[in-house]
């Protein structure tokens, strides 16, 4: 007796059959883009917000004064300000000659800002919760950079003293005779304006507003240009 073999199956090869493989094939493909689609998508909702500039000054870069340069002051808590050519041009940061300047304040006088002034011969620099600048909108720069140091306690009020006459120039003598009569006070007050100082090729001023009854003592810096 002879064995047939197995006949094997075939695709279906009618009409009928090869629309129904196409519209299986269509349906695939739409299947697979559909889920490509989504991935795309879930990875770019899973990205976050975009990258924006960081608010840290980059090194020797100096800070400006407009809107945006002041929310990175704020933001940073560091102000670079170039004044090697004697002065503080408007247009230098940002501004337009008729602009008076921002004042730039924290609002809390524990969470300062670390300013640095970069004259013609040397720098001045503290950490301070509020800056001002004097101008008038016909000046094309700045007449005055005004910032506030502040200590709770006569020692370091003593020190910052000492420290400007060392740094900037100002007057020892004068100094130290405003010193020693507040030591000897223990309820001294006092608004002094101390001899400037101009080693930075910038003139300093320190304007001391102290009040031994207070918890807070205050020097007024002011840095303007050698007139």
């Amino acid at each position: 007796m002879s064995i047939e073999p197995p006949v094997k199956s075939r695709p279906d090869a009618s009409p009928s059959g090869v629309r129904l493989g196409r519209r299986m094939a269509t349906l695939l493909l739409a299947t697979l883009l559909l889920a490509t689609s989504l991935l795309v998508s879930g990875c770019a909702l899973s990205r976050g917000p975009a990258d924006t500039a960081s608010p840290t000054l980059p090194a020797g870069a100096y800070s400006t004064l407009d809107d945006a340069g002041v929310e990175r002051i704020l933001a940073s808590r560091t102000a670079r300000l170039d004044m090697r050519s004697g002065n503080l041009e408007k247009s230098d940061v940002g501004l337009p000659q008729d602009d008076l300047g921002p004042e730039i304040n924290t609002r809390d006088p524990h969470d300062k800002v670390q300013l640095t002034i970069v004259g013609p011969s040397g720098e001045i620099s503290g950490e301070t919760d509020r800056i001002r600048f004097n101008t008038v909108d016909t000046r094309t720069d700045f007449s005055v950079v005004t910032y506030f140091l502040t200590t709770e306690s006569a020692e370091e009020y003593f020190e910052l003293i000492r420290d400007g006459v060392d740094r900037y120039g100002i007057d020892g003598e004068s100094a130290e005779r405003w010193i020693t009569s507040a030591e000897a006070d223990p309820e001294h007050s006092s608004e002094f304006s101390l001899v400037s100082g101009t080693s930075t090729g910038l003139e300093v001023n320190y304007d001391l507003r102290y009040d031994a009854t207070k918890n807070t003592q205050v020097i007024i810096v002011n840095v303007s240009p050698i007139v």
